[in-house]
């Protein structure tokens, strides 16, 4: 992949990216800013450091948010060096036994939806016979704390959810607008099948055929952000061959950070300049849900929603993809919904991909600051176009006490929708 230090060298060392970065927030240390982080990884690339466990902390520590992208003044693509230096980690440095075989279980797992149906289906049985209950009450958890940070993030279950499916093929109502490819996605397909029937059910109502083609699996989206280029590679390539035997106008994605891995693939595969075409190809036909119902004039009716809404903007969203109204002007379309925005709005959640199950004290301590705010609203629903987000915000309401509801934008949408149908004479 490469291009990290051309990015790095883009730096002017101004500061702007300080505020922006909720690492430096937490801990005010300069080798966990953007701009510490630029530094060292240059002083790698130059040899002037060696690659250690403190090295790699800091790169680690990094939550990949993007936060500093927008504020840069320079146009740094820190995406670019992060995700640069975190290969290098994962190439060069030996990992301690436990986080070694914590992280081949989490990427042995996350980018393969069948495995994961499967340990759904597995977390289900362990939900519904009462057996999580007791592991908490007697602390069995706590013997194996890996494992309790993704048991802590798995959402309640019904065994149709776990099995749910997204049909091949959903005809448009009325004349047809557009044909879009849905991405399921692999954490959003099972454990937020809802998501992708009310963006089904959306676009249909909207005019816009949708096809699911069978055997779509994982983007690469988690993998590239973890270093892990070579995986990455070759799950973003058995992708694109997929979808290259499909027709259709646009590639629909209602997760923050698949999307906007998916509009970077020509960077990812610009060192083979054969497939890069191709890829260029995929990722210009990239649009996120919100952003294309939000391109379209509205065609189904909507009934009033009566609800105080906090808006959350997922980092890959906002501070990747720049997709930063669209969202808030789609659910303006619903009559009675009051949005209101959350302080601290352009601050990360802590989930980051798989950042709160490596780096669960910061993320933690990242996601406590996200709650707070949000119950700051006054709000009790919370809404974020990413499955990461959902589970973290979540998990810290939760631990308040809090009963506030999360939900993807366009489930509210299809709920205004879905209303609006039933009321009809």
């Amino acid at each position: 992949m490469g291009g990290g230090r051309a990015a790095a060298d883009v730096c002017i060392h101004c500061g702007f990216c300080l505020p922006a970065c909720p690492t430096w927030q937490s801990w005010q240390e300069e080798m966990d800013s953007p701009r510490g982080r630029i530094d060292l990884f240059r002083a790698l690339d130059d040899g002037r450091v060696a690659l250690t466990p403190a090295v790699a902390e800091h790169f680690d520590r990094c939550l990949g948010c993007m936060g500093c992208v927008p504020v840069c003044p320079s146009g740094v693509r820190y995406d670019h060096v992060i995700e640069d230096a975190r290969e290098r980690v994962e190439r060069g440095l030996r990992r301690p036994l436990g986080g070694r075989l914590f992280r081949g279980l989490v990427f042995a797992l996350f980018p393969y939806p069948r495995r994961l149906r499967a340990a759904a289906v597995l977390l289900w049985a362990w939900q519904a016979s009462g057996l999580a209950r007791l592991a908490r009450r007697l602390g069995l958890l706590r013997l194996a704390p890996r494992l309790a940070r993704l048991e802590a993030l798995a959402p309640p279950l019904s065994l149709r959810e776990a099995l749910a499916r997204v049909p091949a093929r959903t005809p448009p109502r009325g004349e047809r607008r557009l044909r879009a490819a849905l991405l399921c996605g692999c954490v959003q397909r099972v454990f937020f099948p809802n998501v992708n029937g009310a963006t089904v059910r959306v676009l249909a109502a909207e005019g816009v055929e949708v096809i699911a083609p069978p055997g779509l699996g994982c983007c690469g989206a988690l993998s590239v952000h973890a270093g892990r280029t070579r995986e990455a590679l070759r799950l973003a390539r058995a992708l694109v061959e997929r979808l290259e035997r499909e027709e259709f106008d646009v590639l629909v994605v209602n997760a923050a950070g698949c999307g906007s891995h998916l509009k970077d693939l020509g960077h990812l595969f610009a060192g083979d300049p054969a497939f890069a075409p191709r890829a260029r190809a995929i990722a210009a036909k990239v649009r996120d849900v919100t952003e294309l119902v939000a391109g379209l004039t509205p065609r189904a009716p909507r009934a009033p929603l009566a609800a105080r809404a906090a808006y959350h903007a997922p980092c890959h969203l906002a501070h990747a993809q720049g997709v930063v109204d669209e969202p808030r002007r789609m659910l303006a379309t619903i009559p009675g919904l009051e949005l209101v925005d959350v302080p601290d709005g352009d601050q990360c959640c802590g989930s980051a991909g798989v950042y709160n199950l490596v780096e669960p004290e910061s993320a933690a301590e990242v996601g406590r600051r996200k709650a707070a705010n949000v119950l700051s609203t006054g709000a009790r629903l919370v809404v974020s176009a990413n499955p990461g987000c959902t589970l973290q915000l979540r998990r810290h309401l939760a631990e308040r006490g809090a009963t506030v509801e999360a939900a993807h934008p366009i489930e509210l949408l299809d709920r205004a929708i879905a209303a609006a149908g039933e009321r009809k004479p």
